[in-house]
């Protein structure tokens, strides 16, 4: 609880779970930008005249003739006519337009609750403003990746700027927790570290995901549980696997992706396995929760490499990435809260 005031607390978890709400939907159409390769269509990055879309033909030719200066175009969508851009520009345009109103519906309430709760008491809130700034900064410095000398972003940057979004969402949605959940006097838990090393397992997978949806490693090896023929991709040599340039081959990035599914796997049955045989009841409906998610998510991963990253199949894999992150953030505060 931030105060004791309910209103004031019931206004703390409206805004949370809209700013939760918000950012889970930026998510959704940042990986829509990224499937559609809508990301490089807008090549400036004006905070506030960038907010206006073009209104007139004149508008639109201009934006298309900025495009048509970078390599994308010159080298990948050459052929591009200006009814087709508009397609990724409009993906673009959302996705910026989302982060301004992530930042307005942000920066307002805090300045409303700033006046009602104590400073020291919203300090999180203030980092995570800061944390939302900082995500507009990397969003430009992705995206400036791929106007010079290549025709996509990053995959690094991409990744960063991926896994902070996803930082953020844990943010808030803890703080909406903290909220909302009542204490428990339950004084059994697992070791608190075990579900706190399982997140990281899960962000790092976040991360290879990011590597796999920027270098489109997501589009070969379309089978499964063998990459091909073969378990390990047969184009490759397994010494590569323990190089830093692994993370540069799309073959090897696919490779890592779908076996640190495996180990998250087998460590989430190890938890559960802990949890039953020590009868920790409490614990029983958030793992159960988080079990669930998980079949989930590697089903639509499986899927997304069969149908080669369908963009439905994808966009469904990148939301229940979400509900994964979330589950487990639930799952590692109520386990806290035995105390």
């Amino acid at each position: 609880m931030y105060t004791t005031n309910k209103d004031i607390n019931n206004q703390l978890s409206i805004w949370l779970i809209t700013m939760f709400f918000i950012i889970s939907v930026m998510i959704i159409v940042g990986g829509l930008t990224r499937l559609t390769d809508s990301g490089l269509s807008i090549t400036k990055w004006q905070l506030f005249s960038g907010l206006i879309p073009p209104l007139n033909q004149e508008d639109w030719i201009m934006y298309f003739n900025l495009y048509k200066q970078i390599p994308e175009f010159k080298l990948q969508n050459f052929n591009m006519t200006i009814s087709e851009f508009k397609i990724i520009f409009w993906w673009e345009w959302a996705h910026r337009f989302l982060g301004r109103l992530i930042g307005i519906c942000f920066l307002l309430p805090l300045i409303y609750f700033s006046f009602k709760i104590k400073f020291s008491k919203l300090l999180n809130f203030y980092f995570i403003f800061f944390l939302i700034c900082f995500q507009g900064f990397l969003g430009w410095y992705m995206v400036s990746s791929g106007l010079v000398d290549r025709v996509d972003v990053s995959h690094y940057r991409l990744s960063v700027h991926l896994v902070l979004a996803f930082l953020i969402l844990s943010l808030i949605f803890w703080s909406y927790l903290k909220i909302t959940v009542l204490n428990n006097n339950q004084s059994f838990r697992i070791n608190r570290f075990i579900p706190f090393c399982f997140l990281i397992l899960i962000f790092v997978q976040i991360a290879i995901g990011a590597f796999v949806s920027g270098m489109d490693a997501g589009k070969i090896y379309n089978s499964w549980p063998l990459m091909g023929s073969t378990y390990f991709p047969n184009d490759n040599n397994i010494s590569n696997l323990f190089k830093l340039s692994a993370f540069d081959d799309p073959s090897l990035v696919q490779f890592i992706h779908r076996n640190l599914a495996y180990v998250i796997s087998i460590f989430y049955l190890l938890i559960l396995f802990k949890i039953y045989k020590n009868k920790i009841y409490d614990l029983y409906k958030s793992v159960n929760l988080l079990g669930i998610i998980i079949i989930i998510q590697v089903f639509l991963g499986v899927f997304t490499i069969l149908y080669g990253a369908q963009i439905l199949i994808a966009s469904m894999h990148q939301l229940s990435s979400i509900f994964l992150v979330s589950s487990c953030i639930y799952f590692i505060y109520v386990n806290t809260k035995f105390n």
